[in-house]
């Protein structure tokens, strides 16, 4: 979360965000050109009208007054034409910028390690990567273009007015200190007041996101009243939050107004009694005086408005850069291709914990060989998907050593290696899409003949040619439109196509029935088979036939064997395990 500092101007932030605009300058430069000439001939209306009214209405010069009226038109054209350049450049400009910045902050998340989103709610990343982007596009096109565009207005007016008359043009810029310093206040008040919207916005997409998802729970243990009472307070506060900007507004916007009034009044005042006695000011050059007062004025209530947009947008940069800066990504040393691996996994003395000084993995040592079928049990917590997480680096050890094909790790290219690890998750995910991109996840190389040969020799096709459009039916998303064990068999063929060395499957019949557990044990013997496998399973009987099991207990490694060898170990935890469960089985 960003500082509160309370200082009005962050140029750390401000210098960092101008940088994205150096690819397109030749387009930032066009818009910030058209906004200058557009204060010039802004500035010369004014001018224009009073030599109307001097050499033109009050001679009765039609001539002159015809003149005089084209070149306006002129001016108002030209203005137009700048207008037109500037809105739409300016906007392009931002348009390109956040594309740009939304584009690096989601490739930087996307190499988080799995650690970091375990402890930032997705909600927040949201609102960082949309709205806070969305914020910063502001930022160039109603912040610095236009603050831009309305000092160099002031400035132009101010020469002008002191050129034309510098006796009002001082009655003029009497009550500007004043004005100056209240926007100065306001624009320091106001930038604590943003950062706390945009935390309280940031706080309701996590809150949104998180109940949306987790509806079926919300639901299921009669929440609903629980939790809109709790969307209530959060939204209470964001309500609060923008009261207090609207608060400021409230103040500045009237002090602004009444010392402009006040400025406006004194130039009539002025202007009038030199008109009286004579003196310097003419009728013509008062109407021009006022005009050019409120073309001062205005802009300078604007500027404050704007500068709020700035604010936002630096609020927003220092809330995007802050995940930008986020050192949380895996380190990337490793040079060595992991391409057609035998699949020899080992551990030695591994140590990991999730939390600092909690260990989760306590010098575990263990080894799957070419081919091998090893299954991993044991209770919650013992420490076995934590295993799974580590192979293929989701997240990084304390301490000891992961080799693959007697090579660590964190030597080979970490996208490769991945890409020689399948992995099917208890909890399968699917996008809302096609089932045939679910499978192949739009990987061009994987053709539609490729899986349905691999859908047929799994033995799933059949289920996927009962569904309406087949391979194309949208399965929504989470893919809510599929039970659970059909979730699980379009894993089982995700996996399979990507033609993995390794093959991990965590928890991967826990939740399904009966039907689809036999599909998924014809699936899970085809896939596995002459293929480096790692089982982690819930019901025992699934896992008679592994190679090798390897049962945990409080992150060490208490037994390890086959089936058989184990349950004919006196009093051993396996064998006391697989009773407990055959029995339950039986009593059911």
């Amino acid at each position: 979360m960003a500082d509160k500092t309370g200082n009005a101007f962050d140029i750390k932030i401000f210098s960092r965000l101008m940088g994205f605009a150096k690819k397109y300058r030749l387009y930032f430069f066009t818009a910030a050109s058209s906004t200058i000439l557009l204060s010039f001939f802004a500035a010369a209306r004014p001018y224009i009208l009073m030599l109307t009214i001097d050499e033109g209405v009050i001679p009765k010069d039609s001539n002159a007054l015809l003149h005089y009226v084209l070149l306006m038109f002129g001016v108002l054209g030209i203005e137009v034409l700048l207008e037109f350049t500037f809105i739409y450049f300016s906007n392009w400009v931002g348009q390109h910028i956040i594309r740009d910045i939304r584009a690096k902050i989601f490739r930087h998340i996307l190499q988080f390690k799995m650690a970091y989103f375990d402890k930032n709610a997705v909600g927040k990343l949201v609102t960082r990567v949309v709205s806070d982007i969305e914020t910063i596009s502001a930022f160039f096109t109603q912040g610095v273009f236009k603050i831009t565009s309305d000092i160099l207005k002031m400035l132009v007016v101010t020469v002008i007015m002191l050129v034309m008359n510098w006796q009002l043009a001082l009655i003029t810029l009497s009550v500007l200190p004043i004005l100056i310093y209240a926007t100065k206040r306001f624009q320091i008040a106001i930038k604590v007041t943003f950062q706390e919207v945009r935390n309280q916005v940031s706080n309701l997409n996590s809150f949104v996101q998180e109940r949306v998802t987790g509806m079926k729970i919300v639901q299921l243990f009669n929440r609903e009243k629980i939790e809109y009472d709790n969307f209530k307070e959060i939204n209470n506060k964001h309500k609060q939050a923008y009261i207090k900007t609207i608060w400021y507004y409230s103040i500045f916007f009237p002090i602004a107004e009444i010392f402009s009034s006040i400025a406006i009044g004194l130039l009539v005042w002025f202007g009038g009694l030199q008109v009286v006695d004579q003196s310097v000011a003419s009728v013509a050059e008062i109407f021009a005086f006022i005009m050019y007062a409120q073309m001062l004025f205005q802009p300078l209530r604007q500027i404050a408005d704007k500068f709020n947009q700035l604010q936002m947008g630096i609020v927003s940069g220092e809330r995007v850069f802050n995940i930008i800066d986020t050192n949380s990504s895996i380190v990337k040393k490793g040079t060595l291709e992991a391409e057609n691996l035998k699949g020899n996994i080992k551990f030695e003395n591994v140590r990991f914990s999730y939390i600092k000084g909690e260990e989760v993995l306590k010098g575990i040592s263990l080894e799957v060989k070419e081919g091998q079928t090893v299954a991993i049990v044991g209770a919650t917590g013992a420490g076995k998907s934590t295993i799974i997480n580590l192979i293929n680096r989701f997240y990084e050890i304390d301490s000891g050593e992961i080799t693959v094909d007697t090579v660590p790790v964190q030597n080979y290219e970490l996208e490769s290696l991945r890409k020689q690890v399948a992995i099917v998750l208890q909890d399968v995910f699917l996008f809302s899409d096609s089932i045939l991109n679910n499978i192949t996840l739009k990987n061009d190389s994987i053709s539609l003949a490729e899986v349905t040969l691999a859908a047929k020799q799994i033995g799933i096709h059949e289920f996927i040619m009962t569904l309406p459009g087949n391979y194309s039916y949208n399965v929504k998303e989470r893919g809510g439109m599929l039970s659970s064990g059909q979730r699980q068999l379009i894993a089982f063929l995700r996996a399979y196509v990507s033609k993995p060395s390794i093959l991990i499957l965590d928890e991967a019949t826990s939740s399904v029935d009966s039907y689809a557990e036999q599909m998924i044990q014809f699936a899970t013997e085809t896939i596995t088979k002459d293929r480096t496998s790692i089982v982690i399973a819930h019901r025992l009987a699934t896992i008679k036939q592994a190679d090798k099991i390897i049962v945990m207990d409080k992150g060490l490694i208490v037994e390890e064997g086959t089936h058989q060898e184990l349950l004919v170990k006196e009093n051993g935890y396996y064998k006391n395990l697989y009773e407990k469960q055959f029995s339950t089985e039986l009593a059911s």
